[in-house]
């Protein structure tokens, strides 16, 4: 379990998919809304359009291209920015994040998103959500053409919104990733376990971790956690 010490923190960068959002959304796009769209375009069975599309998007994984729209939408000769849009109302924020994020202001932490998703769907779970006003800077890691599984992202970040990784805070579900913040020097990390109700807890392979929000919020009653 985690224990934050806050007084200790200055920078708070946190993940959007699976951290701060159901990743749900993203799980039932990927795996059942979009292979059923390919089987129409294509006219195959549904069942060889879900392995050719779980096939192409496991070949990707640890890249770039796993989260890019553009590079799936031309392997997929479909718009898989109109698709997710059609499923839209299925993006919705864990319970707590709110509070959690409006706590962090209220604490004058400086909160950064930093996401490997594509500029497009992080513009659409904006959209879809309240969460854009709480943070000083919303990064995607296409803007550097690298994920955060690649410890060189961390770098770039400083070029955008400069921190001090032993006064910061990584919270994310990608273990990738909190292993290249770790050998980058970021000093508190924090996994997020619980991506989804309908998902299995992940495993977080020795790091501090949380399920639910309410288990990390800084403030109690007007007061730090103790």
């Amino acid at each position: 379990m985690s224990n934050l010490a806050w007084d200790e923190i200055d920078t708070v960068l946190l993940d959007m998919d699976g951290t701060l959002l159901d990743l749900h959304f993203d799980w039932s796009f990927w795996m059942d809304y979009l292979p059923e769209a390919y089987a129409l375009h294509h006219n195959i069975g549904f069942d060889e359009a879900k392995t050719r599309v779980r096939t192409a998007i496991q070949q990707q994984t640890g890249t770039l291209n796993w989260y890019c729209l553009d590079y799936w939408s031309a392997q997929f000769e479909l718009s898989i920015a109109d698709l997710k849009r059609e499923v839209k109302h299925l993006i919705r924020a864990h319970p707590d994040v709110m509070t959690f994020l409006a706590q962090l202001r209220q604490l004058d932490k400086k909160v950064v998103m930093v996401t490997n998703a594509h500029r497009d769907s992080l513009a659409l779970k904006l959209e879809m959500t309240q969460i854009a006003p709480y943070f000083d800077h919303l990064i995607s890691a296409h803007d550097f053409g690298t994920p955060k599984e690649d410890i060189a992202i961390w770098n770039h970040i400083q070029s955008v919104s400069p921190y001090d990784p032993a006064r910061t805070l990584l919270i994310d579900d990608n273990i990738r990733a909190l292993e290249t913040a770790e050998h980058y020097g970021i000093a508190h990390l924090l996994a997020a376990v619980h991506v989804s109700p309908q998902m299995d807890r992940i495993d977080p392979q020795g790091y501090e971790y949380f399920e639910f929000f309410a288990e990390i919020l800084p403030l109690r009653q007007g007061g730090l956690l103790e």
